[in-house]
C-alpha cells in the first residue's frame, strides 16, 4: 500500500512554504552548508541546485550531512510512510523502531523478512540510501536527543536506554549526528516539573495536529482489561511485558496539547522500544491533515470529519495479545468481551507490583493456551480456537509481527480455525497499523454508514469504501463514532412484563 511519492517541486514547494506537514516524512539536505533540515527549517530556503532530498535522515548520514541545530529535524513526528508502505522497506523500518536490531542484530531482521542479511542491506541502501546497522543507529540518535532534551537522565543512563552498546559509542554518535556533544545538547532542555519523581521519565512524544485525543481515551476506557490498563477520559495507562521485564507508561495530553508519556521500566535499554509501541498505539505518526482532507472530499463524510478532525486509528501495545483480545471478542459486545479478558488477566496474569493502578501483567500465550480453557466461556469450538491460536503463537507455527507482509498475514489467520475475515482484517488494521482496512462484516460499521447515508450491506459497503483509498481504516474509525446512540428501552409495567415470553438476542459481531 502507497501513495504517489512526492516529486523534487513538490517538496521544494513544501520547504518554501515551511509546511510543517511533512516534518517527519523527509529532509532536506543543503550541500552549501552540510547540514539536513525538516521542511518546516525556519532558516533561509536554499537554492534548488544545493538541495537534495532524502527519505531518511539515516541516508542523509550516511551522504555526510549532520543534522540542523536550529530545527532538530530527529524531533519531528515519525513518519506515516511506514504504516502507508506494505514493501520490505516499510516493514523494515517498523521492525528496526521496535528494537528488533537491538535484540536479534541485522541477521533477526533480515530472518523476519526473508532475505539474507547482506540482500536486505543492499535493499534498504538502494530504496532508503541507508543500510539496517545505519537505520538503527539513526533511531538510537533520536532516542538519544529525545531524553537529553527532555528528561534529566544521566547520560549514561540515556546512552543504554537509547540501545548504545558503550557511553563512548553514544558520545561519537551524538557528536556526528548533532555536531553537538551530548552536554550542548542537553543545554537545550527546557526544565519543567516532569522530573520530580527520582528515576520517573516524562516525555513530550511529538505529533501532527489535529488530535481528537478525546476518542482515543474514550476508546482505551470502553476496553480497559482490570488489572492490566486504567483508562480516564483524559488519561490511558497500562503495563506492559518487555525484554527486559514489566514497564508501566501513561499517556496524556498536557495544556500545550502536547501527547506526554510517563514511564517506569525494570530496564532502561527497553524505552526506545517503549516508545515506539506507546507512538503505535496512539497512531502518532498519522497525517491527519491529508486524511481529514481526502475524506472530506466524500459529500457523506463533510460533516464528520469537520466535526472530528484528526481521528486516530488506535493500534496494539502487543501483536501476539492483540490478537488474543480479538478473538475473544468475536461474536459479543465491548462489555462482554472485557469482562472475559477482565477473567482471564485475574486467573492466569502474573502479579506485578510498584506500578500505578495496575496489578497483573496480560497472560503470556503459554499461559492461555495451558489453561485458558478452564477460564474462557462460550462455545468448545471458540476456546479451542483461542487457546491453538495462543499455543501456535508460542510454538512459533505461527508469527505475528508490526513487520509482517499484510496479505500474507492475512492468510495466515485465515488459515487458523476459529479466525474469520473480521478477526484478520481487524488484527492487520491494529497490528501493522495498516491505513486501508474496511470491516464491512463489522455490525457497528454498518450501523454508522447508514446513518451518514452510506451503503450499509457488506457488498455495497465494500463497493463505496474503496473510493476512500487508501484512508479506509479511518473511513472505519468514522463509522464507528457515527453508530447512533441506543435508545433506552421503555419499561413495561411490572404485570405487563410478568406476561411476556422471555427474549432471546441473537450475538452480535463487536470489535475488541
Amino acid at each position: 500500500m502507497s501513495i504517489p511519492a512526492m516529486t523534487f517541486d513538490e517538496r521544494y514547494r513544501a520547504i518554501d512554504s515551511r509546511d510543517s506537514r511533512f516534518d517527519g516524512q523527509f529532509v532536506t539536505a543543503v550541500r552549501s552548508t552540510g547540514i539536513y533540515c525538516r521542511p518546516s527549517c525556519p532558516a533561509r530556503t536554499p537554492k534548488p541546485v544545493n538541495v537534495t532530498f532524502y527519505p531518511t535522515s539515516a541516508a542523509a548520514h550516511e551522504a555526510g550531512y549532520r543534522a540542523c541545530k536550529r530545527c532538530l529535524p530527529e524531533a519531528a513526528p515519525g513518519s506515516p510512510q511506514w504504516n502507508l508502505r506494505g514493501d520490505t522497506a516499510g516493514r523494515a523500518m517498523r521492525l528496526i523502531a521496535d528494537g528488533v536490531i537491538e535484540r536479534e542484530g541485522v541477521p533477526g531482521l533480515a530472518r523476519r523478512l526473508g532475505y539474507s542479511p547482506r540482500h536486505l542491506t543492499r535493499l534498504l541502501s538502494d530504496e532508503l540510501g541507508a543500510g539496517p546497522l545505519a537505520l538503527s543507529r539513526a533511531h538510537r540518535a533520536q532516542t538519544a536527543r529525545m531524553l537529553l532534551v527532555g528528561t534529566g537522565m544521566a547520560a549514561a543512563d540515556v546512552a543504554f536506554s537509547s540501545g548504545f552498546a558503550s557511553v563512548r559509542q553514544f558520545n561519537d554518535t551524538v557528536r556526528e549526528v548533532f555536531g553537538m556533544t551530548p552536554l550542548e545538547l542537553r543545554a537545550r532542555r527546557r526544565v519543567s516539573g516532569a522530573d520530580a519523581a527520582p528515576g520517573a521519565i516524562d516525555l513530550v512524544l511529538p505529533h501532527r495536529g489535529p488530535l481528537d485525543a478525546e476518542g482515543l481515551f474514550a476508546w482505551m476506557a470502553a476496553r480497559a482489561v482490570s488489572g492490566v490498563e486504567t483508562a480516564t477520559a483524559e488519561t490511558f495507562s497500562r503495563v506492559l511485558r518487555l525484554d527486559g521485564g514489566p514497564a508501566w507508561f501513561e499517556l496524556r495530553v498536557d495544556d500545550a496539547g502536547r501527547v506526554r508519556l510517563r514511564a517506569r521500566l525494570t530496564q532502561l535499554s527497553d524505552l526506545s522500544t517503549l516508545v515506539t509501541r506507546a507512538r503505535r498505539l496512539f497512531d502518532l505518526d498519522a497525517d491527519p491533515i491529508a486524511i481529514d482532507e481526502a475524506l472530506s472530499r466524500h459529500p457523506e463524510l463533510a460533516d464528520v470529519v469537520s466535526g472530528l478532525p484528526g481521528i486516530r486509528v488506535p493500534g496494539a501495545a502487543d501483536p501476539h495479545e492483540m490478537l488474543i483480545r480479538a478473538m475473544v471478542g468475536q461474536q459479543i459486545t465491548v462489555v462482554a468481551a472485557r469482562t472475559a479478558l477482565t477473567a482471564l488477566t485475574a486467573e492466569l496474569g502474573e502479579p506485578v507490583d510498584g506500578f500505578d493502578g495496575v496489578t497483573r501483567l496480560f497472560p503470556t500465550m503459554a499461559a492461555i493456551a495451558e489453561r485458558g480453557h478452564e477460564v474462557l466461556r462460550g462455545p468448545a469450538a471458540r476456546i479451542r480456537a483461542i487457546t491453538g491460536a495462543a499455543a501456535a503463537l508460542t510454538d512459533g507455527t505461527l508469527t505475528l509481527t508490526t513487520g509482517d507482509d499484510g496479505p500474507q498475514q492475512r492468510e495466515t489467520l485465515l488459515a487458523m480455525p476459529g479466525i474469520g475475515p473480521w478477526t484478520a482484517d481487524y488484527v492487520r488494521m491494529r497490528v501493522l497499523g495498516d491505513p486501508d482496512v474496511t470491516l464491512p462484516g463489522d455490525v457497528a460499521v454498518r450501523s454508522g454508514a447508514a446513518a451518514l447515508g452510506i451503503p450499509s450491506d457488506p457488498a455495497g459497503l465494500t463497493a463505496w469504501a474503496a473510493r476512500t483509498a487508501p484512508w479506509r481504516s479511518y473511513l472505519t474509525a468514522h463509522l464507528w463514532r457515527a453508530v447512533p446512540p441506543k435508545p433506552k428501552p421503555m419499561r413495561a409495567p411490572k404485570t405487563a412484563r410478568a406476561l411476556q415470553p422471555a427474549r432471546i438476542t441473537a450475538p452480535k459481531e463487536q470489535f475488541a
